[in-house]
């Protein structure tokens, strides 16, 4: 099967990169910007915009592969811009649900003024079947009572689409104002995350609410938002992995001891090689998960088998390549600790990987029997 990018999605991958390294050329930039109160560049959000990023999925010009191209080039820069939380994620959903009048609202998202966030994951619980936050209905007015946490993204933006269960059973999505002047009831606590990025701890209180389309149950709705949210971490995952990999390559050729490279110790050059095949695994399946959501095909089975692996490389890249650096690994002005911090983030992103393979062993039963 042929793997190779098309010459569009080639120019994307180009483009954008191109677009991240002249902003975040080293550490101490990205460090600096990270440190902000915001936590992320404007310049470079409207940049993205521009070029047409924040775009991507909104319409049938572009979908999951281009999705994927551009977060492995967001992960391979560490770029701290909100991409997929704020804006191509739930965007989707909003292009494939909602109303006419709700997807007017994507002209904002993709020219970078208006922010978004998937407002689902609940303290203490995973799924749509066990949402606290609840949906009233009085007199045809929707309102919102619970609490949502973490939410990527959510301490910067002005809507939110919300999960939650609905009064006759089943879980609904709701668009809700967190920023304007129907947005009483709201109320959310902002924090940075140990990878450097920002999320929100949200409370809902009465809070006024629409519901997204036609409304009704969405459960199946918001399990594909949650497969192609890990469908972009993945990607994403894949592109720290490959800089981390190219970052200690590099290290294990310059840095000498006992006055020769430490490329010349078989050993490492074994963990190294290690390492490449942990990439190469994430990379076919982060291939296997991004295809079958351009193939329509939002199978959590598959979303779980891609995840559990990116997780599993993750983690062992992460080791490997502060281990091999030695002390300079872990410093805050060298970015290999940066890159493991991402990838561990990333791991526990909806569900770790000892929740994918929880859900594995689940389904085990469903198979059938093989006769030989």
């Amino acid at each position: 099967m042929n793997f190779d990018l098309t010459e569009e999605q080639q120019l994307l991958a180009d483009t954008t990169r191109d677009l991240l390294a002249r902003s975040y050329d080293n550490t101490e930039a990205r460090n600096k910007v990270v440190d902000t109160e915001l936590g992320w560049s404007r310049d470079v959000w409207n940049q993205l915009a521009e070029i047409g990023i924040l775009g991507l999925g909104f319409d049938e010009d572009s979908g999951p592969t281009e999705v994927m191209v551009v977060m492995t080039e967001i992960g391979r820069r560490l770029a701290p811009e909100p991409v997929a939380e704020a804006a191509l994620i739930p965007g989707a959903v909003i292009a494939e649900h909602g109303s006419d009048a709700q997807r007017a609202l994507l002209d904002e998202v993709a020219s970078g003024e208006r922010l978004l966030a998937f407002a689902h994951t609940e303290p203490g619980r995973r799924g749509a079947a066990d949402l606290t936050t609840h949906a009233t209905e009085q007199g045809g007015a929707w309102t919102l009572t619970g609490r949502k946490n973490p939410v990527l993204a959510g301490d910067g933006a002005d809507t939110l689409i919300v999960s939650a269960a609905l009064p006759g059973g089943g879980s609904g999505l709701f668009v809700v104002d967190a920023a304007g002047q129907s947005s009483s009831g709201v109320t959310r606590h902002g924090y940075r995350t140990f990878d450097g990025k920002r999320g929100a701890e949200i409370a809902l209180d009465n809070a006024a609410a629409t519901p997204l389309g036609s409304g009704g149950d969405a459960t199946d709705a918001i399990e594909a938002a949650v497969i192609r949210f890990q469908s972009a971490l993945c990607a994403e995952a894949v592109g720290a992995m490959d800089e981390s990999l190219r970052l200690t390559t590099d290290y294990l050729k310059s840095r000498k001891q006992f006055g020769v490279p430490l490329k010349t110790f078989q050993t490492l050059t074994q963990r190294a090689a290690d390492m490449y095949v942990s990439v190469e695994l994430a990379r076919s399946m982060n291939y296997y998960l991004a295809v079958s959501v351009a193939d329509g095909r939002l199978d959590p089975m598959v979303a779980a088998r891609a995840k559990l692996q990116i997780a599993r490389s993750g983690k062992h890249i992460a080791e490997e390549s502060i281990q091999m650096h030695g002390g300079i690994g872990v410093t805050a002005e060298y970015p290999i600790a940066h890159y493991a911090a991402r990838l561990t983030a990333i791991e526990q992103t909806f569900g770790s990987a000892t929740d994918q393979l929880r859900y594995l062993v689940g389904q085990v039963g469903s198979y059938g029997t093989a006769v030989l």
